[in-house]
């Protein structure tokens, strides 16, 4: 019986293909994050809109699905059962009062606070063995990717 390799090893290392090794890196991060933030009860979508949320507060719904990278639906979700446990709040835009911007309460950047720290270990392993140097020049051209191929 043929096995396939382990990540890391044959067309799954060196020397795979770009997008396959990204994707691949993407799926064991997301799985490392979602472990780290298991104990506080929340998932990796849930620290995602947290974290836009305090970076652009304000935004809506759909504006929140797009810089968090989930679809509507998910975000809809997301966004009730945050508001439920209090950790987001909602007001009307003050000029087009049928849109809902959200914001983080204080429980929610007290929760997000929490989620950084776990993260912080994740985000520590990534950048084992890189310089400060290394690590801006694989932001930037991680960064360049999603500008470049971003669906206009």
């Amino acid at each position: 019986m043929i096995r396939p390799p382990l990540p890391g090893q044959g067309m799954r290392g060196a020397q795979g293909h770009l997008a396959y090794l990204l994707r691949q890196a993407q799926a064991a991060t997301r799985l490392t994050m979602e472990r780290a933030l298991a104990d506080l009860g929340v998932t990796t979508p849930q620290f995602a809109v947290l974290t836009m949320l305090r970076a652009y507060p304000g935004l809506s719904g759909a504006d929140v699905a797009r810089v968090a990278l989930l679809t509507p639906q998910t975000v809809g979700v997301i966004i009730r059962n945050l508001e439920r446990n209090g950790a987001i709040r909602k007001t009307p835009h003050p000029i087009h009062g049928r849109v809902l911007q959200w914001t983080l309460t204080r429980r929610g950047a007290v929760l997000l606070d929490k989620c950084r720290r776990h993260v912080q270990a994740v985000e520590r392993r990534l950048s084992a063995g890189l310089s400060k140097k290394a690590q801006a020049t694989v932001r930037r051209w991680l960064a360049g990717i999603a500008s470049e191929f971003q669906q206009v």
